[in-house]
Formats: structure tokens, C-alpha cells, sequence
């Protein structure tokens, strides 16, 4: 529970500011470039915490640490109350930002370490609680902005992620230290090989950078373009809670089906072509067809952004080279996708439009076809050997099979 009360708290602090575009715009000087940066700040922090999740989790060890991150995301949320200018939108989305980071980066381990028997079924919970919390924050954010003001609406989001902090620090207090050595990492190959400078890695991180930034393209600036077109600002909003979704239940299809595809390319193609679709029927229908638009995103983007995932882990089998390998993958690609949603305000403030943005996405998604084409089970064999890799014992095999799972 307290997991889950936290994951609740992941996304609402950037999810909200899409529909409140119209009001934060109207009542500051910020821009449409300083609106994307408001999800742009978060999201490449998110990619540092993934990055250099060891050296978080040596400060205060796991559970103090997502301790702290959960009073950094509510004192971020509440000062967003007074700081309703520029400069204190951008600073609080920065709190945010650490705050979700912080707590990204250290859950899922703090997870494996205390429910090794049922770390599928946490995880989903996990996973499940960030996306109801994003869908919520988008849906209902338009209707509490008429009773409480933007200001009010964005600082009512304190309240979730204190009561979720103090839960978690009662929930863990008996929780498996976080100093404990992992049994496969003691069984798992010693050395760790140099990663950056495989360019198979880096093809995977701007897979994932692409894949990611299209769910943050959306997320930025799906209600304002809507509110473009004349739209209340509560379909807007209850649009891009369908996109949200639609992306839950498709990626928990994913995660039911996937292991009778060893090979990912096909799936990887058709979210690919299902994602640019939806971005060319908001660039050719919009209003009418836009619960369909919505659908084809949250399914393409539900399906690609788990295998992003799988198909990285994929092609290493020990288990903590995978992690590593994995964090590189996601963070590089996080903070890669956190800067579509800037050059989004960039062309808006140019343009006065986004079909320019929906119609370039769509042909991002299709490039990226060429590079899932070479995401054969084969190449995964020969990116080990590049790199020297030996064979992971069986017991490593298995934690790779959960990790995959």
C-alpha cells in the first residue's frame, strides 16, 4: 500500500500542467517554451536518478532516501501555491523532479530486496499506481482549477504525496536493510564492461528516448492543443486520461503475451506504425477523431515503452550487468525524451501550432522501424561477444527471467 501511495504521486506534478496550460499561460509570462520546460526539467532528472541511482542510494540508504523524495515532491507541490510565477514554476518543477527521481530510481530495488517471492506482482502495483495517478492528475485537473484556482489545484497535490511519505516511513520500518549483498550479484560475472562506448547501446537509448518522448510529447501538450481548437478544457483533459489508459492496459497485455515473442521486432513494428498513426490522425482529424487518436497512442506507446525495456535487458544475461546496462538505457533515453516536449513550446511559439511537432513524431516513429529491423535475438548474441561477456550461471538466469517479466 504505501508503494502504491507513493507511485500516485509520480507523475501529477507534471501531468497537471497540461490542463492547466490555458490558465498558467493566460496569468504568467512564461511561455510556450517555458511550459515544455516545466515537463522537460522533471523527466531529465528523472534520467539523472536512473543514471546514478548508487550514489542516491548511498546517502541516506533506500528508505530514508525515498523518504526524502516524497517531502521534496509535497514541499514542491504546496510552494507551488505562492511561487505562481516563472521562475518559481520552473524552480518547483525542479523539486518535483528530484523528488521523482529520487524515488524512481530507488523503488524498484528496495522491492526486489524485500519481496523476492512476489517482486512481479509489487511492481505492478508500482507501475500501475503511476499510471492512475497521471491519468487522475490529467482528468480532474481543469474541474479543481475552477474551485481552487490553477495555483490551488497544482498545491493540492502536497497533500497525496505527504500522506504517502508518512505511510511509507511507518510501513518500512522493519524493511530489509538496504546494505544487504544481493545473492545474484555474488554469483554474477565481477567486472562490469565499458557500456557507453557500444553503439548498440546508444541505438537502444534513443529506441527508448523516442518511445518516451512521444508519451511526453502528449502528456505536455496534448490539452493545450486542444484547448487550441476550442475545446473545453475538460474534454482535454479526460482525452489524454483515455490515452493514459489505454497505455496501462496495453502495457499489462504486454507483460501477460511477451514471453511467447522472443523475437521483439514484430511487436516493436507495430507500435511503431500504430504511434505514428495516431500523430498523423492529430495532424489530418483532430476533433473528430480524436478518442481514436488517443487509443492508437496508448496502445502503440503502451506496448513500446515496456519492450523498450525487455529488448535492452535482452541482450545481456547476467542479471547486474543487465541493471546497469538497463540504467544507462533509460536514463540516456529520459533525458533524450525530456527535450521533445521544449522544442514542442519552441515550434508553438513559432508556429501558433502543433501539427508541425505531431506530423515530425510521426516521422521519428516510423524512422525507428529501420532500427527495430536490427533487434534480432542474433545481434544480442554477437553484442555479448563485443563485449566479452560470459555465460551467467543458472540461478542468474532465472533472476534475468523475473527481471524480464
Amino acid at each position: 500500500m504505501a508503494i502504491f501511495l507513493l507511485s500516485l504521486n509520480l507523475r501529477p506534478a507534471v501531468a497537471a500542467i497540461g490542463s492547466l496550460a490555458a490558465p498558467i499561460l493566460g496569468t504568467t509570462p512564461i511561455g510556450s517554451l517555458g511550459l515544455g520546460l516545466l515537463t522537460t526539467i522533471p523527466v531529465f532528472l528523472i534520467g539523472l536518478g536512473a543514471i546514478y541511482v548508487r550514489q542516491i542510494r548511498a546517502v541516506l540508504g533506500e528508505r530514508r532516501d525515498v523518504a526524502v523524495g516524497g517531502l521534496i515532491i509535497a514541499a514542491s507541490c504546496l510552494l507551488r501555491y505562492w511561487f505562481d510565477g516563472a521562475a518559481g514554476l520552473i524552480l518547483t518543477a525542479s523539486g518535483a523532479g528530484i523528488g521523482i527521481a529520487i524515488i524512481r530510481a530507488l523503488t524498484s530495488s528496495f522491492a526486489k530486496r524485500n519481496y523476492r517471492a512476489g517482486i512481479g506482482r509489487v511492481i505492478g502495483v508500482y507501475s500501475t499506481g503511476i499510471v492512475v495517478g497521471g491519468a487522475v492528475a490529467a482528468g480532474v485537473a481543469a474541474h479543481l482549477a475552477s474551485r481552487l484556482g490553477w495555483q490551488g489545484t497544482l498545491a493540492a497535490w502536497s497533500l497525496p504525496a505527504l500522506s504517502a511519505t508518512v505511510v511509507w516511513l511507518l510501513a518500512s520500518r522493519d524493511a530489509r536493510s538496504e546494505g544487504g549483498i544481493d545473492m545474484v550479484a555474488s554469483v554474477s560475472a565481477s567486472h562490469s564492461p565499458h557500456l557507453w562506448s557500444n553503439l548498440r547501446c546508444w541505438s537502444l537509448m534513443i529506441f527508448f528516448g523516442v518511445g518516451t518522448g512521444a508519451f511526453m510529447l502528449a502528456m505536455a501538450w496534448i490539452p493545450p492543443f486542444y484547448l487550441g481548437l476550442q475545446q473545453p478544457a475538460e474534454r482535454a483533459g479526460l482525452l489524454l486520461s483515455i490515452l493514459t489508459v489505454v497505455e496501462a492496459a496495453t502495457a499489462l497485455g504486454v507483460a501477460a503475451f511477451v514471453h511467447h515473442l522472443p523475437d521483439r521486432r514484430g511487436p516493436l513494428t507495430f507500435s511503431l506504425i500504430t504511434v505514428a498513426t495516431g500523430f498523423a490522425v492529430l495532424t489530418m482529424s483532430p476533433i473528430a477523431l480524436a478518442i481514436p487518436a488517443m487509443v492508437m497512442l496508448g496502445m502503440g506507446i503502451g506496448i513500446l515503452f515496456p519492450l523498450s525495456i525487455i529488448v535492452a535487458i535482452d541482450h545481456i544475461d547476467d542479471p547486474t550487468i543487465a541493471g546497469n546496462f538497463t540504467a544507462i538505457v533509460q536514463g540516456g533515453g529520459y533525458i533524450l525524451a525530456s527535450f521533445v516536449p521544449l522544442i514542442a513550446g519552441g515550434f508553438h511559439d513559432v508556429f501558433a501550432d502543433l501539427t508541425h511537432v505531431w506530423t515530425l513524431m510521426a516521422i521519428g516513429s516510423i524512422v525507428m522501424i529501420a532500427v527495430a529491423a536490427r533487434f534480432s535475438p542474433d545481434s544480442y548474441v554477437r553484442f555479448r561477444n563485443a563485449l566479452h561477456l560470459r555465460p551467467a550461471p543458472r540461478a542468474a538466469r532465472r533472476e534475468l527471467e523475473r527481471m524480464r517479466a
